[in-house]
Protein backbone atom coordinates (compact mmCIF):
# COMPACT_ATOMS: atom_id res chain seq x y z
CA UNK A 1 0.00 0.00 0.00
CA UNK A 2 2.95 2.17 0.68
CA UNK A 3 4.79 1.71 -2.29
CA UNK A 4 1.28 2.11 -4.34
CA UNK A 5 1.25 5.83 -2.54
CA UNK A 6 4.85 6.39 -3.51
CA UNK A 7 4.11 5.80 -7.12
CA UNK A 8 0.53 8.36 -6.81
CA UNK A 9 2.88 10.89 -5.58
CA UNK A 10 5.68 10.13 -8.52
CA UNK A 11 3.00 10.42 -11.35
CA UNK A 12 0.95 13.29 -9.29
CA UNK A 13 4.39 15.13 -9.45
CA UNK A 14 5.20 14.31 -13.39
CA UNK A 15 1.68 15.26 -14.49
CA UNK A 16 1.79 18.94 -12.26
CA UNK A 17 5.37 19.59 -13.61
CA UNK A 18 4.58 18.53 -16.81
CA UNK A 19 1.64 20.94 -17.23
CA UNK A 20 3.49 23.51 -15.91
CA UNK A 21 5.75 23.37 -19.00
CA UNK A 22 2.79 23.38 -21.30
CA UNK A 23 1.41 26.15 -19.49
CA UNK A 24 4.23 27.86 -19.61
CA UNK A 25 4.98 27.28 -23.36
CA UNK A 26 1.83 28.57 -24.60
CA UNK A 27 1.37 31.25 -27.01
CA UNK A 28 -1.17 32.60 -24.97
CA UNK A 29 0.90 32.91 -22.35
CA UNK A 30 4.45 33.65 -23.17
CA UNK A 31 7.26 33.59 -20.51
CA UNK A 32 8.93 36.34 -19.20
CA UNK A 33 12.35 37.49 -20.85
CA UNK A 34 14.82 39.36 -19.84
CA UNK A 35 16.76 40.07 -22.59
CA UNK A 36 14.73 40.44 -25.82
CA UNK A 37 17.08 41.65 -28.14
CA UNK A 38 18.82 38.14 -27.43
CA UNK A 39 15.91 35.78 -27.28
CA UNK A 40 14.35 37.48 -30.33
CA UNK A 41 17.20 38.22 -32.21
CA UNK A 42 17.17 40.53 -35.17
CA UNK A 43 20.17 41.27 -37.03
CA UNK A 44 20.78 45.54 -38.31
CA UNK A 45 23.51 46.83 -40.64
CA UNK A 46 25.60 49.29 -39.11
CA UNK A 47 24.09 52.83 -39.04
CA UNK A 48 20.67 51.44 -41.00
CA UNK A 49 17.28 53.35 -39.66
CA UNK A 50 15.11 50.67 -37.71
CA UNK A 51 11.74 50.49 -37.78
CA UNK A 52 11.04 48.46 -34.51
CA UNK A 53 13.29 48.41 -31.81
CA UNK A 54 13.65 44.47 -31.92
CA UNK A 55 10.39 42.74 -33.02
CA UNK A 56 6.39 42.93 -31.56
CA UNK A 57 6.24 41.49 -28.79
CA UNK A 58 4.43 41.81 -25.41
CA UNK A 59 7.69 43.12 -23.49
CA UNK A 60 9.01 45.11 -26.36
CA UNK A 61 11.83 47.76 -25.12
CA UNK A 62 12.64 50.70 -27.05
CA UNK A 63 15.00 51.33 -29.42
CA UNK A 64 18.63 50.88 -28.26
CA UNK A 65 19.74 53.94 -30.25
CA UNK A 66 17.69 57.19 -29.76
CA UNK A 67 19.96 58.70 -32.72
CA UNK A 68 16.77 59.41 -35.33
CA UNK A 69 16.23 55.71 -35.11
CA UNK A 70 19.49 54.44 -36.10
CA UNK A 71 21.04 51.48 -34.46
CA UNK A 72 24.19 52.63 -34.47
CA UNK A 73 26.01 56.06 -33.40
CA UNK A 74 28.52 58.13 -35.37
CA UNK A 75 32.45 57.91 -34.30
CA UNK A 76 32.86 59.83 -31.07
CA UNK A 77 35.03 63.20 -31.37
CA UNK A 78 38.77 62.45 -30.67
CA UNK A 79 38.51 59.36 -31.81
CA UNK A 80 39.39 57.72 -35.16
CA UNK A 81 36.74 57.48 -38.00
CA UNK A 82 36.92 53.91 -40.49
CA UNK A 83 36.25 56.30 -43.48
CA UNK A 84 36.74 59.95 -42.86
CA UNK A 85 37.41 60.76 -46.74
CA UNK A 86 34.30 59.39 -47.75
CA UNK A 87 35.87 57.19 -50.25
CA UNK A 88 33.82 54.02 -51.18
CA UNK A 89 35.87 51.26 -53.68
CA UNK A 90 32.59 50.85 -55.95
CA UNK A 91 34.34 47.72 -57.31
CA UNK A 92 34.19 44.63 -55.77
CA UNK A 93 36.40 42.23 -55.16
CA UNK A 94 37.15 39.79 -58.68
CA UNK A 95 36.10 36.41 -58.52
CA UNK A 96 38.28 35.09 -61.60
CA UNK A 97 41.12 36.23 -63.06
CA UNK A 98 39.33 37.59 -66.23
CA UNK A 99 37.71 40.13 -63.88
CA UNK A 100 40.84 40.72 -62.27
CA UNK A 101 42.58 41.78 -65.19
CA UNK A 102 39.65 43.94 -66.75
CA UNK A 103 39.63 45.74 -63.18
CA UNK A 104 43.44 46.27 -64.01
CA UNK A 105 43.42 47.81 -67.65
CA UNK A 106 40.09 49.56 -66.18
CA UNK A 107 42.29 51.32 -63.21
CA UNK A 108 44.91 52.44 -65.75
CA UNK A 109 42.83 54.58 -66.96
CA UNK A 110 42.01 56.86 -63.48
CA UNK A 111 44.90 59.31 -63.78
CA UNK A 112 43.86 61.24 -60.51
CA UNK A 113 42.43 59.85 -57.09
CA UNK A 114 39.04 61.27 -55.68
CA UNK A 115 40.39 63.08 -52.56
CA UNK A 116 40.41 66.45 -52.18
CA UNK A 117 42.84 68.33 -54.34
CA UNK A 118 43.15 71.43 -51.75
CA UNK A 119 44.81 68.76 -49.40
CA UNK A 120 47.92 67.53 -52.30
CA UNK A 121 50.21 68.22 -49.45
CA UNK A 122 49.21 66.95 -46.82
CA UNK A 123 47.76 64.02 -48.73
CA UNK A 124 51.34 63.14 -50.07
CA UNK A 125 53.31 63.89 -46.80
CA UNK A 126 50.56 61.01 -45.46
CA UNK A 127 51.52 58.80 -48.00
CA UNK A 128 55.17 59.13 -47.98
CA UNK A 129 54.74 57.96 -44.44
CA UNK A 130 52.65 55.20 -45.08
CA UNK A 131 54.66 53.71 -48.07
CA UNK A 132 57.86 54.07 -45.64
CA UNK A 133 55.87 52.15 -43.32
CA UNK A 134 53.92 49.28 -45.26
CA UNK A 135 55.49 49.29 -48.47
CA UNK A 136 59.56 49.93 -48.57
CA UNK A 137 60.44 46.70 -46.47
CA UNK A 138 60.00 45.23 -50.43
CA UNK A 139 59.68 48.03 -52.75
CA UNK A 140 62.80 50.19 -51.15
CA UNK A 141 62.86 53.49 -49.77
CA UNK A 142 63.88 55.09 -52.91
CA UNK A 143 61.01 53.21 -55.03
CA UNK A 144 63.36 50.53 -56.78
CA UNK A 145 63.11 46.79 -55.72
CA UNK A 146 65.73 46.77 -53.45
CA UNK A 147 64.22 47.16 -50.09
CA UNK A 148 65.58 45.44 -47.19
CA UNK A 149 63.80 42.10 -47.70
CA UNK A 150 64.88 42.02 -51.08
CA UNK A 151 68.62 43.32 -50.17
CA UNK A 152 68.83 39.93 -47.60
CA UNK A 153 67.62 37.11 -50.14
CA UNK A 154 64.46 36.77 -48.84
CA UNK A 155 62.64 38.05 -51.55
CA UNK A 156 63.20 38.62 -55.26
CA UNK A 157 61.54 40.01 -58.39
CA UNK A 158 60.04 43.06 -56.79
CA UNK A 159 60.05 45.86 -59.54
CA UNK A 160 61.15 49.57 -60.22
CA UNK A 161 58.67 51.72 -60.41
CA UNK A 162 60.32 53.84 -62.83
CA UNK A 163 60.28 50.52 -65.30
CA UNK A 164 56.37 49.92 -64.82
CA UNK A 165 53.60 51.68 -66.81
CA UNK A 166 51.41 52.50 -64.08
CA UNK A 167 48.50 55.03 -62.99
CA UNK A 168 47.33 56.46 -60.02
CA UNK A 169 44.77 54.12 -60.71
CA UNK A 170 46.68 51.30 -61.23
CA UNK A 171 48.81 51.46 -58.33
CA UNK A 172 45.56 51.82 -55.92
CA UNK A 173 43.85 48.91 -57.71
CA UNK A 174 47.07 46.49 -56.99
CA UNK A 175 46.85 47.87 -53.14
CA UNK A 176 43.47 46.86 -52.82
CA UNK A 177 43.32 43.62 -55.06
CA UNK A 178 46.92 42.49 -54.68
CA UNK A 179 49.28 41.32 -58.07
CA UNK A 180 51.28 38.45 -58.80
CA UNK A 181 53.29 37.82 -55.56
CA UNK A 182 51.94 40.66 -54.24
CA UNK A 183 48.96 40.44 -51.96
CA UNK A 184 46.21 43.05 -50.90
CA UNK A 185 46.69 45.57 -48.68
CA UNK A 186 43.12 46.47 -48.07
CA UNK A 187 43.10 45.29 -44.33
CA UNK A 188 45.61 47.01 -43.65
CA UNK A 189 44.84 50.43 -45.40
CA UNK A 190 41.66 52.39 -45.78
CA UNK A 191 40.66 52.88 -48.99
CA UNK A 192 42.06 57.34 -48.70
CA UNK A 193 45.01 55.53 -47.48
CA UNK A 194 45.43 53.61 -50.47
CA UNK A 195 44.87 56.71 -52.32
CA UNK A 196 47.74 58.63 -50.74
CA UNK A 197 49.97 55.91 -51.14
CA UNK A 198 49.42 55.65 -55.19
CA UNK A 199 49.51 59.26 -55.37
CA UNK A 200 52.91 59.42 -53.33
CA UNK A 201 54.25 56.64 -55.53
CA UNK A 202 53.24 58.29 -59.01
CA UNK A 203 54.80 61.83 -57.06
CA UNK A 204 58.07 60.25 -56.11
CA UNK A 205 58.38 57.67 -58.94
CA UNK A 206 56.93 58.93 -62.14
CA UNK A 207 58.34 62.31 -61.93
CA UNK A 208 55.09 64.57 -63.15
CA UNK A 209 52.28 62.09 -62.79
CA UNK A 210 50.71 63.73 -60.16
CA UNK A 211 51.20 67.86 -59.66
CA UNK A 212 53.00 68.79 -57.23
CA UNK A 213 51.02 71.17 -54.60
CA UNK A 214 50.96 75.19 -55.45
CA UNK A 215 53.52 77.30 -53.66
CA UNK A 216 51.54 80.19 -52.00
CA UNK A 217 52.52 83.29 -54.02
CA UNK A 218 51.31 86.79 -53.84
CA UNK A 219 48.15 87.96 -56.02
CA UNK A 220 48.87 87.60 -59.74
CA UNK A 221 49.05 90.12 -62.11
CA UNK A 222 45.76 91.23 -63.53
CA UNK A 223 45.30 90.14 -67.35
CA UNK A 224 45.25 93.67 -68.80
CA UNK A 225 48.51 94.38 -66.64
CA UNK A 226 51.64 94.83 -68.64
CA UNK A 227 55.15 94.70 -67.74
CA UNK A 228 57.30 97.58 -67.77
CA UNK A 229 59.45 97.88 -70.95
CA UNK A 230 61.61 100.69 -72.44
CA UNK A 231 59.20 100.59 -75.70
CA UNK A 232 56.49 101.24 -72.97
CA UNK A 233 58.46 103.97 -70.97
CA UNK A 234 59.63 105.75 -74.40
CA UNK A 235 55.91 105.84 -75.01
CA UNK A 236 55.42 107.39 -71.32
CA UNK A 237 57.83 110.23 -72.28
CA UNK A 238 56.51 111.35 -75.59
Amino acid sequence: MLKMNKNIIKITAVLGFASVLLTSCSKENPPLVYFPDMYFPVAYDPLMKAEDAYSKHENEIPLFAANAGATGLSPVDGTVSQNKDGVIDEEGNPKNVDEYNAGYDKSKTLTASPLNPKNLEKDLERGKILFDHTCAACHGTGGDGQGPIVQSGAYSGVPNYKDREITVGSVHYVLSHGRNAMGSYAGQLNPGDRWRVAMYVMNAFKVGAVPAAAPATDAAPKADDKPATEENNTNTKK
